[in-house]
């Protein structure tokens, strides 16, 4: 998704670690305008797909996962770090690896917004190494609901993440896959475009 792309470009900083800060426009301050038209593009690529829910990992993913439920006029369910109190009943629970924070998470989602029947997209603002996808997979699957594919918005397509998720068979779609990252010259040059 040109859009995107020119925007990390323009507004992105790359940091040390393979670190790319894009907090002034996708997680931090959010411009609403382009996530709107990142919900189309993930409309376009997964239309006829029968998508029936959206579901996300907090906290970053939310607002993108928003847009995309708007164009499918569908919910959205986040899966929370933390069990908090007002979390109750039955849920279903999988452990995951943060990359940028370096930290496991417990992951929760109520069973009364997941299960059969469900036709559900994992959307998210970055796949680096993969784990919140392959747990977010995990939580569709022990739901007994079906995934019909995965929307990333960066991908960090030097980090072994997408090439995991597209081995076991997930749809996947990223508006824009990195190759590479250069922290001393800020230079982030992108895989040509798949579509």
């Amino acid at each position: 998704m040109q859009l995107l792309k020119d925007r990390i470009r323009r507004d992105g900083k790359v940091r040390e670690g393979n670190v790319l800060k894009v907090d002034s426009f996708l997680n931090h301050q959010m411009d609403t305008a382009l996530f709107r038209e990142m919900g189309r593009e993930f409309k376009r690529r997964f239309e006829g797909e029968g998508v029936n829910k959206i579901l996300t990992i907090e906290a970053s993913g939310i607002g993108i996962a928003c847009a995309v439920a708007e164009e499918f006029g569908v919910p959205v369910v986040f899966a929370k770090k933390t069990k908090t109190k007002n979390i109750a009943g039955d849920v279903y629970t999988v452990k995951v690896e943060s990359f940028t924070h370096g930290t496991v998470y417990d992951v929760i989602v109520a069973k009364e917004f997941l299960g059969s029947g469900d036709k559900v997209l994992l959307i998210d603002d970055f796949l680096a190494n993969g784990n919140a996808l392959e747990g977010l997979a995990e939580l569709v699957q022990a739901a007994g609901a079906e995934l019909v594919g995965a929307g990333i918005a960066i991908e960090k397509g030097f980090q072994s993440g997408g090439d995991m998720i597209r081995r076991k068979g997930i749809h996947l779609e990223s508006l824009a896959i990195i190759e590479s990252m250069d922290e001393k010259t800020g230079e982030i040059v992108f895989r040509e475009d798949q579509k």
